[in-house]
């Protein structure tokens, strides 16, 4: 597949697209200049979110997306809704953001599953949507003592987690790989482009205008307001959102200069297996929860809605990804589940990839741009749900003010040290990380 992150002109290929239902009508902004109460730079999770969730409030919205809806990361990732980040732990949270931020940002972690499948419900979003639970499983027996720490933790802040040993893992997964582990009975899995569509569709319903096809220019202060610039219009902005997170100058010039580089863009691949008969279909994965382990080499796996398996991997050098990840990733899955032996060879369907924002030190960042402008980076490969959530505090604070604003703890953007130099750190993490996989 030669389909690159920055492909301008087309919806990228994969799974989700697919087979998620098509799109909502959303034109180009045109001519002239049109006045808001918030201008949404982004229509990915966290963009229409809170665009859905200020137009609720009563708000004129106007969501500016450079290409179409969930073109970046909302629509190329995994679809595994996790409660919870890759690093940063309740208690890493509270005491980076302290006592009076940090509990805050848990509580949105801890509750952004049942967000994300409330807002499916209530909004009737066709998106797949398998509410079956969130698994990490222990690859070495040294790990559980992480799975026990992350349980406690989780349990200390109200979140419906419950310790497993290595048979009841194998019961949920259909695998004796794995030692043990832990699970959070909120997470599940969805096709996050369907969503995203959905909560294009919710946004308009609620008043929201959607403009795809519209990138935002440049950003400009006009007296207390803040005029956003697009090729064909503008939109004349009490507060403005910036919700572009990891694509961030890739699909188009940030309209915030620098902003790129408060975050490093990290390549993730997903893949999509054949759909697997259905006596095998049983033995694999049966209580079709999602699973993702405790290996930074992540080893993750859920069933879409017609037994395809879906699943991925995470590669130092980009060349020859299409074969190398489904020769690797195909052994992988056989180890993992021998009985995939009987199929004489693991066929993908689809394989698919594009970025996500991460942070140095694992942790989400709030931006407080200038006055009236926002922004957050760093959902370090877990924005399904917590990006989603993020929507309605981005919007109350960007609408109510510096009130608002104390619940999460903004701060001045930062650049990222060596920023020119990340491709060449993410590959030697990639590295480091895999070989750190088989050490403890």
């Amino acid at each position: 597949m030669t389909d690159t992150p920055t492909a301008p002109t087309r919806m990228p290929p994969s799974l989700w697209a697919a087979t998620a239902p098509p799109p909502p009508t959303t034109p180009a902004l045109t001519e002239g200049e049109t006045t808001a109460d918030l201008a949404v730079v982004g229509a990915g999770f966290t963009g229409l979110s809170a665009a859905l969730h200020a137009a609720q409030r009563g708000a004129k919205v106007v969501v500016l997306e450079a290409q179409e809806i969930g073109w970046g990361a909302s629509g190329r990732n995994n679809g595994l809704v996790i409660p919870a980040l890759t690093r940063a732990d309740p208690d890493l949270l509270v005491q980076a953001f302290g006592p009076e931020h940090g509990p805050t940002v848990v509580a949105i972690l801890r509750d952004s599953a049942n967000l994300l499948f409330d807002l499916v419900r209530r909004h009737g979003i066709a998106c797949e949507a398998v509410q079956n639970g969130w698994l990490q499983p222990a690859h070495r027996e040294s790990r559980l003592a992480l799975s026990k720490a992350r349980f406690d933790q989780w349990r200390r802040h109200g979140a419906p987690v419950q310790l497993l040993d290595a048979d009841q893992v194998e019961a949920i997964t259909g695998s004796r790989f794995w030692c043990g582990g832990w699970m959070n009975s909120s997470g599940g899995h969805i096709n996050p482009l369907a969503f995203t569509r959905g909560l294009a569709r919710a946004a308009l319903a609620a008043g929201a205008a959607v403009h795809s096809r519209s990138p935002a220019t440049s950003l400009q202060r006009v007296g207390e307001r803040w005029r956003v610039t697009t090729p064909g219009g503008s939109v004349l902005a009490r507060r403005v959102l910036l919700a572009t997170h990891s694509y961030s100058g890739l699909a188009a010039p940030s309209p915030w200069p620098g902003l790129e580089r408060t975050m490093v863009p990290v390549r993730s691949y997903q893949m999509a297996t054949r759909p697997l008969p259905a006596a095998l279909r049983a033995t694999v994965m049966p209580a079709n929860a999602a699973v993702s382990d405790t290996q930074a080499d992540l080893h993750f796996a859920h069933f879409d809605a017609q037994g395809r398996l879906v699943t991925g991997g995470g590669l130092a050098i980009a060349a020859g990804h299409d074969w190398r990840l489904r020769q690797r990733i195909g052994q992988r899955l056989v180890k993992l589940f021998p009985q995939l032996e009987a199929l004489g060879g693991i066929e993908f369907e689809h394989l698919w990839h594009g970025v996500f924002g991460a942070t140095p030190d694992k942790l989400p960042r709030f931006w407080r741009l200038d006055e009236g402008v926002l922004g957050w980076v760093g959902c370090n490969g877990r924005g399904v749900a917590f990006g989603t959530a993020l929507g309605p505090v981005l919007a109350d604070a960007a609408l109510d003010g510096d009130q608002a604003r104390t619940k999460l703890p903004f701060e001045a953007p930062r650049t990222v040290p060596g920023h020119r130099f990340a491709p060449i750190g993410v590959a030697a993490t990639v590295l480091y990380q895999r070989w750190k996989d088989g050490q403890d």
